[in-house]
């Protein structure tokens, strides 16, 4: 009964709704809003605050996002937590079923880079990266690669573990990774997609790597964009 009130509730609140039985167009009602995608995708791979919300979707206003997130919160996107002294602070998480949207945002990404109107040049944040290795990784270039990679991309701290099975990422201090990358994600972007050169990077001052070299270097060399279409 509960869940039937909600659900009629949500619904009444909606400007928009398509009154069609396919689950497209329940998709999105729910998360179709401008931002709404974008916010979950910042959410993926750990909490964040509402300032670092902001700082990675630079062209949202603090308005919009309150009104993002208080949606998503209602439709059980995601939700919020305090956090234990002495952090003290709120951070917004995705609810388990807001985790199980990945696939669905990874498969849309790989469809759309296909696009000419692509331009890998825009700004890019730190979780759009992850997300993109995760998807674009070959694993049959990974052959039996057993690995911790970490990455410091500004404010953002990654490690991923790399093997055959896939790429699993976590906000975390890259530190005890067995390679990592500090750089912007848009250098990190210019290396592993556009084929610069790491030593070029370095020397600009855009790249730092720590540990083991050999295994970053064969890192960047995992990933395969689709062809454009003809």
């Amino acid at each position: 009964m509960k869940s039937e009130k909600i659900t009629t509730d949500w619904k009444s609140r909606q400007k928009r709704w398509y009154d069609d039985a396919c689950g497209t167009a329940l998709a999105l009602e729910l998360v179709g809003e401008r931002w709404s995608l974008l916010i979950v995708r910042e959410l993926m791979y750990g909490g964040r605050r509402f300032g670092e919300l902001r700082a990675s979707l630079p062209g949202i206003s603090a308005n919009v996002l309150t009104q993002r997130l208080e949606g998503l919160e209602r439709i059980g996107v995601l939700h919020r937590r305090k956090l234990p002294p002495p952090a003290s602070v709120q951070v917004y998480e995705l609810t388990e079923w807001g985790r199980a949207s990945e696939t669905a945002i990874q498969e849309l990404g790989r469809w759309a880079v296909r696009s000419s109107l692509h331009d890998p040049t825009l700004p890019l944040s730190a979780a759009s990266l992850m997300m993109s290795f995760r998807t674009m990784h070959d694993g049959t270039l990974v052959g039996d690669l057993d690995a911790r990679i970490g990455f410091r991309l500004g404010a953002d701290e990654f490690v991923g573990r790399l093997d055959r099975h896939g790429f699993d990422v976590r906000r975390e201090d890259p530190a005890g990774a067995d390679a990592a990358f500090h750089a912007s994600p848009e250098t990190m972007a210019s290396i592993v997609y556009g084929g610069r050169p790491i030593a070029d990077a370095e020397a600009a001052g855009a790249l730092r790597i720590h540990g083991d070299r050999a295994l970053a270097e064969r890192f960047v060399r995992l990933f395969v964009l689709p062809d454009k279409l003809a």
